[in-house]
């Protein structure tokens, strides 16, 4: 299945509580429950202004479907086509 980064524009997302992370995240998990296995969330890495997720699909239009179900910004998609690590370099 599909990887991909998902980049939301989110001012001040540095700065949300824990309890305002975890509405957060419950509030993605139910909306994700209700479109089905398909679509599923790997993690999210939140910085000062943005927070990039990274999820699988089999589209994009399913991941903007989630986005709009949970009222979550949807800035850039980016289809993953490679992964590297430092064992890439062996």
């Amino acid at each position: 299945m599909p990887k991909y980064i998902i980049e939301r524009n989110i001012p001040e997302a540095g700065n949300l509580s824990p309890d305002q992370l975890h509405g957060i995240s419950l509030k993605s998990c139910n909306v994700l429950r209700n479109l089905g296995p398909e679509i599923q969330w790997i993690e999210s890495y939140v910085t000062d202004d943005k927070v990039y997720c990274v999820y699988r699909a089999p589209s994009e239009d399913l991941i903007r479907e989630h986005a709009a179900q949970g009222g979550f910004p949807v800035n850039s998609i980016r289809a993953v086509r490679s992964i590297i690590d430092p064992t890439t370099a062996e």
